[in-house]
């Protein structure tokens, strides 16, 4: 028996690109992300997938769209755990699509997009942070997070995770062998009146609060 896939699309401006990948993938659940906005157009379209016996859940989104949907991945992965999870990364605006795409990658799980009435697997990254964080990068992450009058210069970083000047240069920076949290995407770093100041990305945020699963 051909196995069915649990699909998750977001509700947007391409609602049609949602029945093409249940065309293109044999669909045992649905699962729409939508904002308040889009809800009439979610159950609408709730109504026309169940008519194909295709089981249907819709998802708020709520807040801040990039912490929303890598909220709601990580907890649909951890959720239907054993199940094969596609995310239809095209059904909505260009922000959700990269949102997710971004949320498939870190998170291990297929995804798809439409172009001319056609899908494409996107390729599957199974990438995880944990295995190349070590502690000492997740203090430092976690120490951003908690305080984010942190920090105005790698000296200030220094002091307030006790670890000495190379080494936090090292840990932010990385080496030719080492990825450092700059390159991994997880900071921002900037510099301001000589100073180099340090700040916790989007991405970075995401992971400390746990929105990115280990594969």
């Amino acid at each position: 028996m051909m196995q069915k896939n649990v699909l998750v699309a977001p509700v947007g401006d391409h609602a049609d690109n949602i029945f093409i990948g249940i065309r293109d993938f044999p669909t045992e659940r649905l699962i729409l992300l939508a904002t308040q906005d889009k809800q009439s157009v979610a159950e609408k379209i709730k109504r026309d997938v169940e008519r194909f016996k295709i089981g249907v859940q819709i998802v708020r989104l709520k807040g801040n769209l990039w912490e929303s949907l890598f909220e709601i991945i990580a907890r649909i992965k951890q959720a239907e755990r054993g199940r094969e999870i596609i995310i239809n990364t095209s059904s909505a605006d260009r922000n959700s699509q990269c949102a997710l795409t971004s949320a498939a990658f870190v998170n291990g799980v297929k995804a798809f997009a439409v172009e001319h009435n056609e899908t494409m697997l996107l390729p599957i990254l199974k990438f995880s942070y944990y295995k190349i964080l070590t502690e000492r990068k997740m203090n430092i992450l976690s120490l951003l997070y908690q305080d984010r009058t942190c920090c105005g210069s790698l000296e200030e970083l220094s002091r307030k995770t006790k670890m000495s000047l190379p080494l936090i240069s090292y840990h932010i920076n990385g080496t030719l062998k080492s990825e450092g949290l700059k390159n991994l995407g997880l900071v921002e770093v900037s510099e301001r009146k000589g100073r180099t100041t340090v700040q916790l990305s989007t991405m970075g945020e995401l992971l400390v609060k746990g929105y990115v699963k280990s594969s």
